[in-house]
């Protein structure tokens, strides 16, 4: 995946992008479902794998199929993605463990969403329960935002579509 990654950063045909990103969409849900994890798994692959690449394919329709050289290089973006990536990974250092039996949260909601979800929610699966149930208005609200995005995009490549037939 690390390879994939790298030879999407020297592509300048946008075309090998959008399909490299496919690719890679395709073996995080792989890894996703070696993980157990298969409701992420199929999740990435519609969203990821499925209907952001064919978005991309369609913008790509649209636009010219080669990345424009910058102007310029803007070694203050550069600094500005540094300072950001370093201050997230600095963040994580005060994190538990990964998988620390005595974190916080494994001593005090991962019991109760097993315990009492299935009586509380009537929901079986405990992903399902705390995904609809507890959690159901904040996955409303990424519903929203996924929607609004794609009309969105849908938006403005119908309007560039339209500037094409007027000219």
């Amino acid at each position: 995946m690390a390879l994939l990654v790298l030879a999407m950063v020297v592509q300048r045909n946008l075309f090998a992008v959008v399909v490299l990103g496919g690719i890679y969409s395709f073996l995080m849900a792989t890894v996703l479902v070696v993980l157990d994890a298969v409701d992420v798994a199929m999740t990435e692959a519609a969203v990821g794998a499925g209907i952001s690449t064919v978005l991309f394919l369609g913008a790509l329709h649209l636009t010219r199929g080669e990345e424009a050289q910058p102007l310029r290089r803007t070694w203050s973006a550069l600094l500005m993605a540094v300072g950001v990536s370093g201050a997230l990974v600095y963040g994580t250092l005060g994190l538990p463990a990964f998988s620390d039996p005595a974190a916080p949260i494994h001593a005090h909601v991962v019991p109760r969403y097993i315990n009492e979800g299935p009586k509380e929610t009537g929901v079986p699966n405990v992903v399902t329960a705390v995904l609809a149930s507890y959690r159901g208005f904040d996955t409303l609200g990424e519903t929203t935002v996924v929607f609004t995005a794609g009309i969105g995009v849908i938006a403005l490549l119908r309007r560039r579509r339209n500037e094409k037939k007027d000219r």
